[in-house]
């Protein structure tokens, strides 16, 4: 497969959020004599409206966006998963009640209600994954539930209903490793939505609080200056923009791949 410059760049992201804690950096460091100052061979990226070295808060943001991002999808992919597959599988009352519940959140915009849950347990990391978990579990729970109705009639679930297997162990042995394949699809994109929702967050001043950095609020922070100092708001910007597409690429072609309809030419293409 062909992830090439897509998976590079999520790669980075990655180990620049892993190493960051142990990487010689002061990105709380004030220095006065360089506020606003431009890209050169000392601060790569220029410095912002206190003098810190944007390059270095930058590392530090991919750490902040890094685990919120993960985070929400492995709590929310848990979460909406196990929930779908068992009212799927089920079905009756905890079938229809699920669908109540889901159609609930969906009545509200997702962003939205995840910034009223975040103004109401207050800023900072911890509160934005609840929040964006909160929000993020009923896209999992729907494509769980879909794909366990198409599947619960299978000959070979029938076979175990039909040995005595109990419930559970028929949705963990015979359900789930057939559904994992659009879950984990759904999870990349998912990754790409939290990336920008976390950003969204700390622009408005619900994530994290400074000194800690983060993208959304490096650009909050650079919206004051934008005639003077375009840099303060393109790095974290363009850093947004290039994990987000990286994040969808990825998903497109893991779908193309894992997508056993697809004819053997086709994807031979991406190989």
């Amino acid at each position: 497969m062909r992830f090439g410059l897509p998976l590079l760049v999520l790669l980075l992201w990655g180990l620049a959020a892993l190493l960051a804690p142990v990487l010689p950096l002061s990105p709380d460091q004030i220095e006065l004599q360089r506020i606003l100052a431009g890209p050169n061979e000392t601060v790569w990226l220029g410095s912002d409206d206190l003098g810190r070295s944007i390059f270095e808060r930058l590392i530090m943001g991919a750490r902040t966006s890094f685990f919120v991002a993960v985070g929400v999808v492995l709590i929310s992919a848990v979460i909406g998963t196990l929930l779908g597959a068992f009212a799927g599988y089920t079905g009756g009352m905890a079938d229809q009640m699920l669908i109540r519940v889901i159609d609930i959140f969906l009545a509200f915009p997702g962003i939205l209600l995840a910034i009223a849950l975040a103004g109401v347990m207050g800023p900072g990391m911890d509160n934005v994954i609840i929040a964006l978990s909160i929000v993020g579990w009923v896209g999992y729970a729907r494509l769980a539930r879909a794909q366990v109705l198409s599947l619960k009639q299978r000959d070979h679930v029938t076979a175990a209903i039909a040995l005595g297997t109990g419930r559970v162990t028929i949705v963990r042995r015979h359900l789930l490793p057939l559904i994992a394949s659009p879950l984990i699809v759904e999870a990349t994109f998912g990754i790409a939505s939290m990336v920008i929702a976390e950003a969204g967050l700390s622009f408005l001043g619900l994530g994290v609080q400074p000194p800690e950095a983060s993208w959304g609020s490096m650009i909050r922070d650079g919206a004051r200056y934008m005639l003077v100092a375009p840099h303060m708001v393109l790095a974290p910007g363009i850093a947004v923009m290039l994990v987000v597409l990286a994040v969808n690429l990825t998903g497109d072609r893991l779908r193309d791949y894992m997508d056993v309809r697809m004819p053997r030419s086709v994807k031979a293409e991406n190989e």
